[in-house]
């Protein structure tokens, strides 16, 4: 399936969770932060910004997520496998031009950006960059819709 997204949001949901998918609209280097490295990896007009809720949860959450990523280029942090701390993680993020949604990973530990924590529903989703649209394989019992994209206001 391929589905447009322009500025705003697709939203790709299961009984339980969701998936919450941005373009890239200008470019910037990604950094990403782990306990003894930090990576780059620049990303480009029209590449993914996915944010995974693997139990659900506020979809406006989600959209607050991916903008630090996508307009305030925020870093990503990446836990070392096994601390305690991602069981506590109720919604991760990935981006590029190809995201895998994988069941069996812990969140948060990942940096490698291809591979993204989702619930059982969503696993083997992988969601691809395509001119002004995402096409999207697998996961064809899940439902896609398209949201407006939260405006953040500065101050006078």
């Amino acid at each position: 399936m391929i589905a447009e997204l322009l500025d705003g949001y697709l939203c790709i949901q299961s009984r339980q969770s969701f998936l919450l998918i941005g373009r890239v609209l200008s470019p910037f280097h990604l950094f990403i932060e782990t306990t003894g490295d930090e990576y780059s990896q620049y990303l480009e007009v029209g590449d993914l910004v996915v944010v995974s809720a693997p139990e659900g949860g506020e979809i406006g959450h989600a959209m607050i997520l991916l903008e630090l990523i996508r307009e305030y280029h925020a870093p990503l942090l990446v836990l070392p496998k096994g601390h305690p701390g991602s069981k506590r993680l109720t919604m991760v993020v990935s981006a590029g031009d190809i995201i895998e949604i994988n069941c069996s990973i812990q969140r948060g530990t990942h940096p490698e950006q291809h591979l993204l924590c989702g619930s059982e529903d969503m696993a083997g989703v992988v969601l691809k960059r395509s001119d002004k649209a995402v096409e999207i394989s697998g996961g064809d019992h899940l439902s896609v819709q398209s949201l407006d994209r939260m405006m953040i206001t500065s101050l006078p």
